[in-house]
């Protein structure tokens, strides 16, 4: 008897191991990555819910994000965060004032335009089921860091099983917040010209310029 309850306790361990690295999640994973590499660029509407069951928070905002290879432009209700691939804004219209750091990719795994991608470098993933979202039916893969100290714990994306489309990204932190992107709309190949990605100081009147660099 206590061999065989042994024998389920490691074969157990043996299964969650190599789950972490698993081969249907990165066949998946693949398959979404080759599908938005091929855009040179796109925009898309977000609905992004904020939730913390313990605390009872429960918000929601819509944005819209423009991506053209390493360049991106998050615009949020609240702020708007501009990234040239060199350069950092981020705005604050309430405050009336701009924010302005050197980017590092290094240290930006969740980059919004490479949401494609973060799952090839100090992630483990694991395929967890197929579910039905918005009337489509998904493919659910945990990514969880490797680091221990990563911010976020845990990011489950939902991809459309047909053509690996990313429906929907969460992810979940320490302090018990989920922060739910779901995309609304999807544009690929828009025409967006450089320029779009640089904050122009000069286009806000009275705006207050805090170089961090």
């Amino acid at each position: 008897m206590k061999k065989s309850i042994l024998a389920v306790i490691l074969l157990t361990f043996v299964k969650v191991t190599f789950a972490q690295y698993d081969p249907k999640a990165l066949e998946i994973l693949d398959a979404m990555s080759k599908k938005y590499k091929s855009i040179p660029a796109f925009e898309a509407n977000i609905s992004y819910t904020l939730t913390n069951e313990t605390e009872k928070i429960n918000e929601e905002f819509k944005g819209k994000i423009t991506v053209k290879g390493d360049k991106y432009k998050l615009v949020l209700p609240e702020q708007e965060v501009i990234n040239n691939g060199a350069t950092l804004w981020t705005y604050l219209p309430e405050a009336k004032e701009v924010n302005i750091d050197n980017y590092d990719p290094n240290s930006d795994d969740l980059n919004p335009s490479k949401f494609y991608e973060i799952y090839k470098k100090g992630f483990k993933y694991l395929f967890l089921e197929e579910k039905t979202e918005g009337g489509v039916l998904c493919e659910v893969v945990d990514l969880v860091p490797e680091k221990k100290d990563a911010q976020y714990f845990k990011v489950r994306m939902n991809i459309a099983k047909k053509d690996k489309s990313i429906q929907s990204w969460t992810m979940f932190d320490k302090g018990g917040n989920k922060y739910k992107y779901s995309i609304t709309k999807f544009t690929p190949s828009p025409s967006v010209s450089d320029g779009m990605f640089t904050f122009d100081p000069k286009k806000y009147p009275g705006v207050e310029v805090i170089d961090l660099r």
